[in-house]
């Protein structure tokens, strides 16, 4: 075939279809050149005494990294500490998982000021958004101490010289 052959359609909307097909299409490509049975979903809530949730941060990880996908509080329980309360729960687990890069992405009418704040340090800058708003990608990396670095794993046996 050639260029000639194909015929190209511009949509203002997503024909639901079409986007089934590229989300199919993209899915079976990507699992097939990566690893991605190994991406775990991450997931930490605040819970009212009610039960009801009121904030939650939800991500995944995989390998060494961590992605923080959504952040959310209610309105009635935001500046109270929970948001750094839940990235810094997520982060732990995250750890406990062996990652040390924390990604995420967020908007200047979101939380970038928090996340400066727990450590996050802007890696790209995307200004031309409506309004004037910016686009930051955020990164932490965790600091890998000497006792971390030096501990050994004991195995029955191992005798150390």
């Amino acid at each position: 075939m050639h260029l000639a052959d194909f015929r190209v359609s511009v949509h203002d909307d997503l024909p639901a279809d079409e986007v089934r097909l590229i989300d199919e299409g993209l899915g079976h490509a990507n699992a097939s050149a990566a690893p991605l049975h190994e991406v775990v979903p991450l997931s930490c809530f605040v819970r009212a005494a009610s039960g009801a949730v009121v904030a939650g941060a939800v991500g995944r990880t995989w390998g060494a990294c961590c992605e923080l996908r959504q952040l959310w509080v209610a309105p009635a329980h935001r500046r109270r500490g929970l948001g750094s309360l839940l990235v810094r729960r997520f982060e732990e687990r995250a750890a406990s998982r062996g990652c040390r890069t924390f990604y995420l992405e967020t908007f200047s009418f979101q939380a970038p000021d928090l996340y400066r704040l727990l450590g996050y340090e802007p890696r790209l800058v995307l200004h031309g958004f409506g309004g004037g708003i910016v686009k930051y990608l955020m990164v932490r990396e965790a600091k890998v101490t000497k006792a971390r670095i030096g501990t050994a794993r004991r195995f029955p046996g191992y005798a150390r010289t």
